[in-house]
């Protein structure tokens, strides 16, 4: 039986507008100015959206190749491939409280290859008079060093391609000045273009590289770190992929969607929005000489929002973020906590933090996302570390009391972690007595659960088991059970939320 599907044309230039043909035309006619490294679906909702709006207003005059990073993407590059490069990204979620969903058909690449089948394709564009950028996102792993040795064939790591790939370079124009390449890392890793300059370097070495080329690094090329920000939430669920089908007439096996909400932070002068004219196409993108201000309010706002709610809404029964922030109670308490504990914490104006906060819950709400707790929970005790650790710190190191929401956060933490060991995995229990898996590091799983299971053999008060999982420092690098009032206020909100209580 033939499917709705099967029925409809795939994306192929061919089936374009004759306005968007020669846009693809354009492209397809426009220089490589920038390599890509990552075919997946968050540069393509993200970096790759970007400069298709940058090329519609006129601004972004180059094109991109895009590749793969690991052997296993060639499903994907074969299929984008087979679709001249094309693909669809949805647009849909709240912006100002009101749903919004815009389609883009993106047609920002004019070279799609496989370097692993096409190894020479590859290495051509060292000699691309034109390259200017590479755009990577192969994750924090993908980022890193492993050694590996110099083969004339495909190289695994990413960083080791672009030690081959510059080299190459370096050699073709003779150590020309102006032949160095701006790469911009998109992996989620502080200081990602510090990291990923390190890592070339280091293989330069170890392949017995020039020292005249290490130079002509230093002096030409630019690992301009950055930070990124946009949920993309890859292929929609079959049913509406084939409504749009339907609506569009075409079919895309490389669709994907994402949130409205996008910002890319960049540690670089204003300048270089000359080159990759980004923010002067009105999109949230900041060229600074500082990313702190905009890691931090990322860390302790956004990011500290989601390990706050993961442990507490699990406990719960809650699902989703959009469930929890919508709740009557756990809701309004971490909007409170955010609000009334962390911004004041921060050293930056309260007001553009508020903003700030504003979009992150508006982003939380999307009705178009269901970003499960579970998922959010994993590894939940260096996130509270890195997380919320410090918010309540700045308390502490003021002789303060814990603000109570940030003593929640702490409390459903300690809860979430009342753990055993069961059929080869850690087991929790929510309120309502149903079991969890908890995903975290091992050793610090079996020193939890020996507390908790010490406890109970020994028949021990809460009390006193709080303050010996608040004095592991293996958990936080310090002992907080001596923090005035911390254990009590833990304990009482247990007693309570046992009781019934949110």
């Amino acid at each position: 039986m033939e499917t709705k599907e099967t029925k409809l044309q795939q994306l192929r230039a061919d089936r374009l507008s004759e306005e968007q043909k020669r846009q693809y035309e354009d492209v397809i006619a426009s220089p490589i100015t920038v390599l890509q490294i990552g075919e997946g679906n968050f540069l393509r909702g993200f970096a790759d959206w970007m400069l298709q709006v940058s090329r519609e207003r006129g601004l972004f005059q180059g094109s991109v190749a895009v590749t793969q990073p690991r052997p296993s993407g060639k499903h994907n590059i074969d299929q984008l491939a087979a679709q001249d490069g094309l693909y669809t990204l949805v647009v849909r979620g709240l912006e100002d409280g009101q749903p919004v969903e815009r389609q883009h058909i993106v047609s920002v690449f004019s070279k799609v290859f496989d370097p692993y089948e096409n190894w020479q394709e590859f290495t051509a564009l060292a000699g691309c008079e034109t390259l200017r950028f590479v755009i990577s996102n192969t994750t924090e792993a993908g980022i890193a060093y492993k050694k590996e040795p110099l083969t004339y064939g495909p190289i695994a790591s990413y960083p080791g391609k672009m030690a081959y790939l510059l080299y190459e370079r370096y050699i073709k124009f003779q150590g020309a000045l102006d032949k160095g390449i701006i790469f911009l890392p998109c992996e989620l890793l502080e200081r990602n273009g510090d990291a990923l300059r390190d890592n070339i370097v280091r293989y330069s070495l170890d392949w017995g590289y020039p020292d005249d080329f290490r130079r002509w690094i230093a002096s030409s090329c630019r690992f301009l770190n950055s930070l990124v920000d946009r949920i993309v939430t890859g292929y929609p669920a079959e049913d509406q992929a084939a409504e749009w089908f339907e609506q569009w007439s075409y079919s895309d096996r490389m669709l994907t969607t994402a949130e409205p909400y996008h910002l890319w932070a960049i540690e670089g002068e204003e300048e270089l929005d000359d080159l990759l004219p980004l923010k002067k196409a009105g999109l949230n993108v900041h060229w600074t000489n500082d990313l702190r201000p905009y890691q931090q309010r990322k860390v302790r706002i956004l990011n500290a929002s989601h390990t706050w709610m993961a442990p507490l809404g699990i406990l719960h029964g809650v699902g989703h973020v959009r469930e929890l922030i919508e709740h009557p109670i756990l809701g309004q308490r971490v909007r409170a906590m955010v609000r009334e504990e962390i911004i004041p914490a921060i050293p930056y104006s309260p007001d553009e933090m508020s903003v700030y906060a504003d979009t992150v819950f508006e982003r939380f709400a999307n009705p178009f996302i269901r970003h499960r707790l579970e998922d959010i929970a994993m590894n939940s005790l260096s996130k509270f570390k890195v997380r919320l650790l410090p918010t309540l710190n700045h308390y502490a190191e003021l002789g303060m009391t814990i603000p109570f929401g940030l003593a929640t956060g702490l409390a459903g933490l300690l809860r979430y972690y009342r753990i055993s060991q069961a059929n080869g995995q850690y087991e929790g229990r929510n309120l309502q007595g149903e079991r969890y898996v908890v995903r975290d590091n091992v050793e610090l799983l079996q020193q939890i659960a020996a507390i908790w299971a010490n406890a109970e053999q020994q028949d021990q008060d809460l009390n006193t088991t709080v303050k010996q999982l608040l004095a592991l420092e293996a958990l936080w690098e310090q002992d907080l059970s001596n923090w005035p009032g911390l254990a009590d206020a833990i304990c009482q909100w247990w007693t309570k939320t046992e009781g019934g209580e949110v």
